[in-house]
């Protein structure tokens, strides 16, 4: 049975012939040889395309979960929305550009400071554009840091 799982062709349900060596090796002679196993290995020895198919793998998503092509998906169909960040009388500037830097990613000091003065003198900045759900936990963010925000789709794209 070794030798035929190894390469060998069954000749008979008690012989193999591996065609490396060229020579006939007699398996294990009784009743528990299961002599389907042996035919099933020449069978697929013989034709084209004969062999073992390797497992399936399967993508296992967990309840409530998303899998990755999904949410792929879903990033590119969506919708951008943008945050807009309002002003306020209560905030210090200062205080405005460390919660933009610690709420949004990727966020500069340069970035930061022009959104808060274009934001104090004409009442309303674009903070960023992103798909819906990244925005409502931007705007959700800033909300729970004390400034006024708010999130609109964006006309025209990124």
């Amino acid at each position: 049975m070794e030798t035929a799982i190894r390469g060998g062709i069954a000749l008979s349900p008690n012989q193999v012939f591996s065609p490396k060596s060229g020579d006939k090796h007699s398996l294990c002679r009784g009743p528990w040889i299961n002599r389907g196993i042996l035919r099933a290995l020449s069978a697929a020895r013989s034709g084209k395309g004969g062999g073992l198919l390797e497992r399936p793998t399967i993508e296992k998503t967990t309840p409530g979960r998303e899998s990755e092509f999904d949410l792929r998906k879903s990033r590119k169909t969506a919708p951008p929305y943008r945050v807009i960040l309002h002003n306020d009388n209560y905030n210090k500037r200062e205080y405005v550009v460390q919660v933009l830097m610690k709420v949004i990613p990727g966020m500069t000091l340069d970035n930061a400071v022009n959104i808060m003065q274009e934001a104090h003198y004409n009442g309303l900045s674009v903070v960023i554009i992103c798909a819906q759900a990244d925005a409502e936990e931007h705007c959700m963010q800033l909300r729970g840091n004390g400034l006024l925000s708010s999130i609109e789709p964006a006309s025209g794209g990124c």
